[in-house]
């Protein structure tokens, strides 16, 4: 592998063609949207049984080996754990050829990639670091993410599953749920509940987790939307290492707000769905003229309006993006991105059912209206996903807008902090 932190963009470039060449086949060009052709599917979840999930996740995994092996597989990450220490530009080069070739999707590592590794990297132990980012961004390992619970609702401080210090290691009970990838992950980054004698937002603890542990047990749910790509995770008695603390004991709220901020970075910037698919103009016009609507002022204002606060909304996550990876911290700027993506898929289904009336909730057969049911049924997770709506107001009013704050639940804990907590489905 490379370790020429000088390379141009341009050499760069270079380099991913020739790679890319070598291991994969260029996607055909793209044709103009035509109503009725190919596949209807417009789900914002990506559900299929777990046999083809786990054989997508392992061609997934082959590719990331690929990848990393050639030098490509952490482009701005750090020498140390295989990664080139290369610029934010390098990295959106890479992406940007890469959408020209045929790969294997990579949802599998949407949150081992996007919330787990950054928040070891941040906050793990050297020993924990060693063993897993390396192993992470290869492919090699998966990562999930243990913090929801059954009774936490959407304040992750008031958990109840508990660890309790047993010499060197840590012994881990309780039950965590809407778990994204549980049945596909070597390891977990967990919150557990190690000193309630504290306030709630002082006496917890992160750590990363065995997912194969004796005391382990992972079960799927099914959801409204038909799939089963959650899960609930229950934990008996499951013994973690103390070099496996992330964080100092009872600093478990420090290490949450990194992964919370990076998750919304993820989602915001589109890494759990989005509407680039649906709002393509050809899309949005095929579907107009479809249904006579093409001369309906009403719902052209409406799609049009839509369309552009997609695209705007583009324009500003990528300028966070850019500027964590420049080395920023993430900010309440990725409150506002992933609010702005929930509002515009929720005024996207709602037009989209608009238009299409009693059709997407009857399956009459007729092609690309009952699909938008999925979409209708997936919308609500996503207002949920990386801390509520009503949540996500709360931070921008408070730390974007200035506006007063509210009163802490804990004493001596200002609202904004609480807030930015939420949970939903990791």
């Amino acid at each position: 592998m490379g370790t020429d932190t000088t390379i141009s963009v341009e050499d760069f470039t270079a380099e991913a063609v020739a790679f890319l060449d070598a291991n994969a086949e260029k996607r055909p060009p793209a044709r103009d949207f035509t109503w009725g052709e190919g596949s209807d599917e417009v789900a914002l979840f990506d559900e299929k049984d777990r046999a083809t999930e786990a054989a997508e996740a392992e061609e997934a995994k082959a590719w990331r080996r690929k990848r990393f092996d050639a030098g490509l597989g952490w482009i701005t990450g750090p020498l140390t754990y295989g990664g080139r220490e290369l610029s934010a530009a390098h990295e959106r080069a890479y992406n940007a050829i890469e959408a020209g070739y045929v790969t294997p999707g990579m949802g599998v590592f949407t949150i081992s990639l996007g919330m787990v590794a950054p928040t070891i990297l941040a906050h793990g132990t050297e020993e924990v670091r060693d063993l897993y980012l390396r192993d992470l961004y290869r492919g090699d390992l998966v990562g999930c993410q243990l913090f929801s619970e059954p009774g936490s609702g959407s304040d992750l401080a008031s958990i109840s599953t508990k660890a309790v210090r047993d010499g060197d290691e840590w012994i881990l009970s309780g039950q965590k749920v809407w778990t994204s990838a549980a049945h596909l992950s070597q390891i977990g980054e967990i919150i557990c509940r190690t000193d309630p004698t504290l306030p709630k937002h002082r006496g917890m603890t992160a750590f990363v987790v065995d997912m194969s542990a004796p005391g382990v047990t992972i079960r799927p749910l099914k959801q409204m939307t038909g799939g089963s790509s959650f899960n609930e995770v229950f934990f008996d008695e499951v013994r973690v290492h103390d070099s496996h603390r992330l964080g100092d004991v009872n600093g478990g709220w420090t290490v949450a707000l990194t992964t919370l901020m990076n998750e919304r970075a993820s989602i915001g910037g589109g890494g759990t769905g989005g509407g680039a698919g649906l709002t393509t103009p050809g899309r949005i016009h095929a579907m107009l003229e479809h249904f006579g609507l093409e001369d309906d002022k009403v719902a052209r204002d409406e799609v049009t309006r839509i369309y552009t606060n997609f695209v705007v909304a583009k324009w500003n996550n990528q300028r966070a993006l850019d500027k964590i990876k420049a080395g920023g911290l993430p900010g309440p700027e990725l409150s506002t991105a992933k609010l702005a993506l929930t509002n515009n898929l929720k005024a996207y289904s709602e037009w989209a059912a608009s238009v299409l009336g009693p059709r997407i909730t009857a399956d009459s057969g007729e092609w690309g209206t009952f699909a938008f049911s999925r979409m209708l049924c997936g919308v609500p997770g996503m207002r949920v996903a990386g801390g509520t709506d009503e949540v996500m107001r709360n931070i921008v009013a408070e730390q974007v807008l200035g506006l007063p704050k509210g009163p802490g639940v804990d004493k001596n804990l200002p609202f904004a902090d609480l807030e930015v907590g939420t949970r939903r489905a990791d």
